[in-house]
C-alpha cells in the first residue's frame, strides 16, 4: 500500500479534435445559404483559431457554428479565449481565439489557495503549467477533486496522473 497518493490538475485541449471541428465548420459555412458567397472563413493557425467574416453578424454566426462543432467533439469552451473584434482588409472583420494549454500561473496560485483553505490534509504544489495535489488519504483527495469541480475558476480543468 502506497504511503502517499497524488493527482495532477491540468488544462489541456486536444488539438486534433479542434482541427476536426474547424474543418467541419468550414464545410458548413460553405454550404449554408446565408453565408454562401461571403468572405467567411475559419483557420487554425499555430495553436489559435482565426475567424474572418464580412460583418459582425456573420462573424457571430460562424462563431456559433464553431462552438457547436467544438461541443460535439467534447472540446471544453472554457478553454477558449476570444479576443477583440478587429477591422480587417476590404471592410471585413476578424477575431482571434486563443486555445488554453496549461494552467496560467495566477490561476495555479488560486487553486493552491483554495486547496489550503479546505483544511483537508493534502498538499498542493505548482509544477510548471500544472498543479500536483498529494496526500495520505484517498478520501481527502477525492473531496479536493469535488471541491475543485464545484468551484468556478473560469478555466478548463482535468484531473490526471492518479497515483
Amino acid at each position: 500500500m502506497a504511503s502517499e497518493y497524488s493527482f495532477d490538475v491540468v488544462s489541456k485541449i486536444d488539438l486534433q479534435e479542434v482541427s476536426n471541428a474547424v474543418q467541419q465548420s468550414v464545410k458548413e459555412i460553405q454550404t449554408r445559404f446565408d453565408l454562401k458567397g461571403s468572405k467567411c472563413d475559419i483557420q487554425l493557425v499555430e495553436g489559435k483559431i482565426v475567424l474572418n467574416a464580412d460583418d459582425e453578424y456573420k462573424l457571430k454566426s460562424i462563431k456559433d457554428i464553431l462552438e457547436q462543432k467544438l461541443v460535439k467533439r467534447h472540446v471544453p469552451l472554457k478553454g477558449l479565449t476570444f479576443g477583440k473584434l478587429q477591422e480587417a482588409l476590404h471592410g471585413t472583420v476578424k477575431q482571434d481565439c486563443d486555445l488554453q494549454q496549461g494552467i496560467p500561473q495566477e490561476k495555479a496560485k488560486e487553486i493552491v489557495k483554495l486547496v489550503k483553505g479546505t483544511k483537508l490534509k493534502v498538499q498542493a504544489s505548482i509544477q510548471g503549467d500544472q498543479v500536483r495535489i498529494s496526500g495520505r488519504d484517498k478520501d481527502a483527495l477525492q473531496s479536493t477533486m469535488r471541491m475543485l469541480r464545484e468551484s468556478d475558476l473560469g478555466i478548463n480543468m482535468q484531473f490526471d496522473n492518479y497515483r
